[in-house]
C-alpha cells in the first residue's frame, strides 16, 4: 500500500505498508522501497538514501544499491510487541535533493512457534471426603505467547468419573481452567487419584502442554485418641536434674492425616507450680522435669495428661500420671570462716593463726558428718578445735612478700555420707603478706664507670645511678647522698652534688683534663624503712679530653715573647737546606694535640717549603741574583680537634753573602745556645711533671686493684699515629691483656706492648721533635 503528497517547499513525502512474518533469517528482504516509491535506485547513494528515524531502525537496514529493505538479524513477533496485535514497526527514510521523507510501516505477522505451558508441571490438592459434588476448584492457567487463533483456545482432562473441567474465558488471562467435583470421593476405597490436564492452541497443527494434577482424598475426624495404659507411676529421685525426661506417654488415632496427629499437654487443672517443675513434649509425649525437685518439700506429685488430635473440631482423651519423689543426699557441706585476718606480716612466726573456719550440712545423721582439708603446697595448716567441725588455720613456716605476695587458700569440705560421690564445697580466702623492711636497695652496676668530658656546665647533670628495694611503698622508697668522709683527702668529691629523689649526679665546677683525668667516691643508697636499710656503691668518673688548648710556639721566640725570629743563611746554598725548624706542642692528646704546619705567607713560594708534620722549613731551589736578600715566612700550626686551634709564627729569612754568614755564625751559635738552654729548661720542668702524674696514676691503680677487681672499657681510645710534636701513651685493655700505645711525631709510627693491669688509666707526654733534642728518647715501662 502506497499514499503519497507534498507539503512545504517541495517536500515529498509517501507512505509504504509491508507485512512479513516473524522468524524470518538476517537478510531477509521485506520489499523494495525504491522501487515502490518511483525513485530511481541508480541515484540512491548520491541523494543519501538511509533510515533516520524509526521505532524499530535496529531491526532493518536499506539497501542504497537497490533500495531493497532487509531484516538485521532474527526477528521474533513475541520480543518485539509482546502481546500486541497487529505488531506494527514503523520506519522513517529521507533522501536529498531534493528533500524526500517516506514513511514505511512493516506489520510483523504471528506464527504459531510457541506451544501453551503451564507455570506449574504438577498441582496438588487436598479434597476431604466430605465435599459435596459440585464443588469448584480453579486451577492456573496455561501461557502461549503466541497471538490470536495460535494462543491457548480449549483443555481437556483425562479419564475420571469424580471429576469434570469447564473452561472460563478472561480477556487478559485468557481462558481459565475449573476443576468440578461430580461425584462423592471415599478415601477408603480411593487415597489418592492422578489425574492429566492437556492445554490446546488454535494453530494448525495445534500445539499443547500438560500439567499432573495429584488429589489427596483427606479423612473425616470420626476416631478419638486412646492412651496405652490405664495409670501411670513414674519413682522419681530428687535433684533430679532440669531437662531430664523422666517418663513417655503415648496414644493413638484410627484416623489418618490431622485426624491421627496426636498433641499432648498438661491438663487444664494442672496449677502453675505443677507447670514450673514438670513440661510435656506436645509431639513425642515425652514429660520432662522444668523445676528443682526437693524431697523435703513434696515427696509425691498427680499430673493430668491430655492427648488431642488435630481434626477440624479435635477429639480429646485425659489420663492421669502419679510421680513419687525419693531422698537422695543432696545437700552440700557448707565453710563458713570467721575472725579472718587478711593480711599478716612476712615475718610472723609459724603457728601465727589467721582464720577460723566452721563447716556444717544440712543433711542428717551419716550424711551430715563433714571432712575439712587445704592443699599441701602451702605453707598454711588447719588445726580441729574441741568443737566438732571446727577448725582454726595457722601458718607452719616463713613467709617472703617478695617470693610470694599472697595466697589464694582453697577450703575444701566433703561430708561422707553414703552417697556416690560424695559432696564438697570448696571456698577460697586471700591471705596478704604484708611489707616488713628486710630488704636493702641494690644498685643495678657496682661499680660504676661514667665519662665526663672536660670544661662541662657547673650545675648540669652529668649522669645518674640507679638503685631499686624489692620492698613495698615507704619501704621501697630510695633516697641518695653521697658519703663524704672528714677524714677523707678525695677533694673531687666535694665538687659532685645528687639528687636524693632520683639519682641524678651534678657537678658543682667545670673539670679540666690537664689537671685531673680520674677520680672515685662512694653514693649511698637508703630505704625509707623503719629502721632504714643502706648500700653504697663505686663510683669511677673518668675524665675526657676536650680540645681547649691553644698550640704553644716553642720557637722562634723573641726576646719580647711573641713568635717571631730571624734566620740568616747564605745566597749559595743549595736546594733542600734546613733553613730553621718551628717548634711547638699542645697540652691535649690525641687528635686534640696533634699538630700540622702550614705556610700562609711568604713572600715567594718557589724558595722556601714546609713539612706540614716537622715544622722544618727548607730551600726549594738555589738563590739567584734576582732574589730578594730578606723574607718573610707566616706559619700556622693547628691541632686536630673537631673544632680546631690554631697559633700563628713569623719567620724573617735574611740572605747574606757568605763571608757575612761565617762572620755573624759565632754570635747566632752563641744566641741558640742561650734559647736551647732555655728550651730544655722548659722541657725538664714539663717532664718532671708528666712523671709525678705517672706515679700518682699507678699508685692509685694499685689502691684500686687492691680494693675491687672490674673491668671497665675505654670510651675514649685515641689514634695511634699521632704526627704532631708531641709524644703520647694511652693504656687500654683488650681481653685479658693490657695495651700501652706510644705516638712519635716525626716518624708517625705507632707502638704497642702488653701491659697486664686491672685498670687502664691514661696519660699524656709530651717532646718536642727529634730535631729539637736529637738526643731525647722516650721509655715505657710495663
Amino acid at each position: 500500500q502506497i499514499a503519497g503528497g507534498e507539503i512545504l517547499e517541495r517536500t515529498v513525502w509517501a507512505q509504504i505498508r509491508y507485512s512479513i512474518s516473524e522468524e524470518q533469517k538476517d537478510g531477509a528482504a521485506v520489499g523494495n522501497v525504491a522501487k515502490d516509491l518511483g525513485i530511481d535506485y541508480r541515484n540512491l547513494k548520491e541523494r543519501g538514501f538511509r533510515i533516520v528515524s524509526t521505532s524499530g531502525e535496529s531491526m532493518f537496514s536499506v539497501n542504497q544499491n537497490d533500495g531493497v529493505l532487509y531484516v538485521n538479524g532474527k526477528l521474533d513477533r513475541e520480543e518485539v510487541c509482546e502481546r500486541s496485535t497487529p505488531c506494527l514497526i514503523n520506519l522513517k527514510i529521507a533522501l536529498e535533493k531534493p528533500l524526500e521523507i517516506h514513511y514505511v510501516t512493516v506489520d510483523v505477522i504471528d506464527t504459531n512457534d510457541h506451544a501453551p505451558r503451564f507455570q506449574e508441571q504438577e498441582k496438588h490438592l487436598q479434597i476431604g471426603e466430605s465435599v459435596i459434588p459440585g464443588a469448584r476448584f480453579q486451577l492456573q492457567a496455561a501461557r502461549d505467547p503466541d497471538s490470536g487463533s495460535n494462543s491457548v483456545q480449549s483443555y481437556k482432562l483425562s479419564h475420571t468419573e469424580h471429576f469434570r473441567i469447564e473452561i472460563k474465558d478472561r480477556d487478559e488471562d485468557g481462558k481459565v481452567p475449573v476443576l468440578i467435583l461430580q461425584k462423592p470421593l471415599d478415601r477408603e476405597v480411593t487415597k489418592r487419584m492422578k489425574l492429566q490436564l492437556i492445554a490446546l492452541d488454535g494453530g494448525r497443527p495445534p500445539k499443547s502442554g500438560t500439567m499432573e494434577i495429584t488429589i489427596d482424598v483427606l479423612d473425616i475426624n470420626d476416631n478419638a485418641p486412646v492412651f496405652t495404659k490405664e495409670a501411670y507411676i513414674v519413682m522419681l529421685n530428687e535433684n533430679t536434674p532440669v531437662g531430664t525426661t523422666i517418663f513417655r506417654v503415648n496414644a493413638t488415632d484410627l484416623d489418618e492425616g490431622q485426624n491421627s496427629e496426636i498433641v499432648y499437654s498438661l491438663g487444664h487443672d494442672v496449677n502453675d507450680k505443677l507447670r514450673k517443675l514438670f513440661n510435656i513434649n506436645p509431639i513425642t509425649g515425652e514429660i520432662v522435669v522444668t523445676g528443682l525437685l526437693d524431697f523435703e518439700v513434696k515427696d509425691k506429685y498427680e499430673i493430668d495428661i491430655q492427648a488431642s488430635d488435630k481434626g477440624i473440631v479435635p477429639l480429646t482423651t485425659d489420663k492421669s500420671l502419679t510421680i513419687k519423689i525419693a531422698d537422695i543426699n543432696d545437700n552440700p557441706p557448707q565453710i563458713e570462716v570467721t575472725s579472718f585476718s587478711s593480711a599478716i606480716p612476712e615475718d610472723s612466726k609459724p603457728g601465727t593463726t589467721v582464720a577460723l573456719i566452721s563447716v556444717s550440712d544440712l543433711d542428717s545423721e551419716i550424711n551430715g558428718r563433714v571432712t575439712c582439708s587445704l592443699p599441701e603446697d602451702i605453707p598454711f595448716k588447719l588445726m580441729p578445735s574441741s568443737q566438732e567441725n571446727t577448725y582454726t588455720l595457722v601458718t607452719i613456716s616463713s613467709l617472703d612478700r617478695e617470693t610470694i605476695s599472697r595466697y589464694d587458700i582453697t577450703l575444701e569440705a566433703t561430708d561422707a555420707d553414703a552417697g556416690q560421690p560424695p559432696l564438697s564445697s570448696f571456698k577460697t580466702i586471700t591471705v596478704q603478706i604484708s611489707d616488713v623492711n628486710d630488704n636493702s636497695p641494690a644498685f643495678s652496676l657496682s661499680p660504676y664507670a661514667f665519662y665526663v668530658m672536660e670544661n662541662n656546665i657547673p650545675g648540669k647533670s652529668l649522669f645518674s645511678v640507679s638503685a631499686s628495694d624489692r620492698d613495698l611503698d615507704e619501704n621501697a622508697v630510695v633516697h641518695y647522698n653521697i658519703w663524704r668522709d672528714p677524714g677523707d683527702e678525695n677533694k673531687y668529691a666535694s665538687f659532685i652534688n645528687i639528687n636524693s629523689e632520683n639519682g641524678e649526679i651534678y657537678a658543682l665546677k667545670s673539670f679540666d683534663f690537664e689537671t685531673v683525668q680520674m677520680f672515685q667516691f662512694q653514693v649511698v643508697a637508703t630505704d625509707s624503712g623503719t629502721p632504714s636499710l643502706s648500700s653504697n656503691v663505686t663510683v669511677n668518673v673518668f675524665i675526657l679530653d676536650q680540645n681547649d688548648n691553644v698550640p704553644v710556639i716553642l720557637y722562634p721566640v723573641s726576646a719580647n715573647g711573641s713568635a717571631e725570629g730571624v734566620e740568616e743563611i747564605p745566597r749559595n746554598v743549595n736546594a733542600g737546606h734546613l733553613v730553621t725548624k718551628v717548634r711547638a706542642y699542645d697540652a691535649d692528646i690525641g687528635y686534640n694535640g696533634w699538630l700540622l704546619f702550614s705556610l700562609q705567607e711568604v713572600s715567594d713560594h718557589s724558595l722556601f717549603g714546609l713539612d706540614r708534620y716537622t715544622g722544618q722549613i727548607r730551600t726549594l731551589r738555589s738563590f739567584t741574583e734576582t732574589d730578594e736578600a730578606q723574607h718573610k715566612l707566616l706559619i700556622l700550626v693547628k691541632d686536630n680537634g673537631n673544632i680546631s686551634l690554631s697559633a700563628t709564627a713569623t719567620v724573617i729569612v735574611k740572605v747574606v753573602e757568605p763571608k757575612e754568614a761565617f762572620a755573624t755564625s759565632d754570635v747566632k751559635n752563641t744566641v741558640k745556645e742561650e734559647e736551647e738552654n732555655s728550651v730544655t729548661f722548659y722541657l725538664i720542668i714539663i717532664l718532671g711533671s708528666v712523671s709525678v702524674l705517672f706515679l700518682i696514676s699507678i699508685i692509685v691503680l694499685t689502691i684500686m686493684q687492691c680494693y675491687k677487681s672490674t673491668d671497665y672499657s675505654s670510651k675514649y681510645l685515641q689514634d695511634t699515629n699521632y704526627d704532631g710534636t708531641l709524644c703520647h701513651s694511652i693504656q687500654y685493655r683488650s681481653g685479658d691483656k693490657r695495651y700501652i700505645a706510644i705516638a712519635f711525631s716525626k716518624g708517625r709510627a705507632s707502638y704497642s706492648s702488653p701491659y697486664s693491669e686491672n685498670y687502664w688509666p691514661y696519660t699524656s707526654c709530651f717532646v718536642n721533635s727529634m730535631s729539637y733534642y736529637d738526643g731525647f728518647r722516650m721509655k715505657v715501662f710495663n
